[in-house]
């Protein structure tokens, strides 16, 4: 049974941060597979819980639940005015070693519902979404390796897998990631988590409307897998 305690950034009377690790899956998934939601429920007594947002199961990082139906309503008006901010670490492999410092990546992306995967395609294909991000290497990325890139990420958009898609279609594929081709060569084998965190949230508080912010330091960098990567 996860430790809950362990992964609770901040809790009051309207609202719970947690930081979720990368494997545990947000929403019930089965039976036999533990899931966030019901964690923090037993945590709370099974009072009322509502998810604002949603992470992958392999992604790691911080999310925003409501204790309150009220608190709800005005978190996910604020998600839906665009207004929660995340921001996301993403370690990269970069093709031939070479990553512009930053960008915009605007691309079209169809979900199929059947293999839970997306692709980009052509704009004006039928069911195709237009997602957006804009990222920037972070200095860190001198720790690391040559064919290495640690990024910040912003979402313009919330697309199913838009940021390992959009930065795969890229030609940067987020280490870990064997969905979208992010795992590296027979040469260089990994077998560590997703290398994609949320590692950064900010948003209004529900009910006094303080701003809130925090921050947490992504755990894939530590995994023993990544350290082989790094050049200290």
């Amino acid at each position: 049974m996860t430790d809950i305690t362990s992964l609770i950034i901040y809790e009051d009377n309207e609202i719970v941060v947690v930081r979720k690790p990368a494997g545990l899956p947000v929403q019930h998934k089965g039976f036999s597979v533990q899931d966030l939601e019901s964690i923090l429920k037993n945590h709370t007594g099974n009072a009322y819980l509502a998810i604002i947002h949603r992470l992958d199961q392999p992604v790691e990082g911080l999310l925003v639940f409501a204790k309150s139906k009220k608190a709800a309503a005005a978190l996910n008006a604020d998600m839906q005015a665009g207004k929660i901010k995340k921001e996301y670490m993403a370690l990269t492999e970069c093709k031939e070693g070479k990553c512009a410092p930053s960008g915009m990546l605007t691309d079209y992306l169809l979900k199929d519902g059947k293999t839970n995967t997306s692709r980009a395609v052509p704009k004006g294909t039928a069911g195709a979404k237009e997602a957006r991000l804009s990222y920037k290497i972070l200095p860190e990325t001198s720790d690391f390796k040559e064919g290495y890139a640690l990024l910040h990420v912003a979402l313009d958009t919330g697309r199913h897998h838009q940021i390992r898609v959009q930065l795969a279609h890229a030609g940067m594929p987020i280490l870990g990631d064997r969905k979208y081709g992010g795992a590296a060569g027979e040469k260089n084998m990994y077998n560590g988590p997703l290398c994609l965190c949320a590692y950064r949230l900010s948003f209004t508080h529900p009910t006094d409307r303080k701003k809130m912010e925090f921050e947490t330091v992504p755990e894939y960098l530590s995994d023993p897998e990544v350290l082989k990567r790094r050049q200290i």
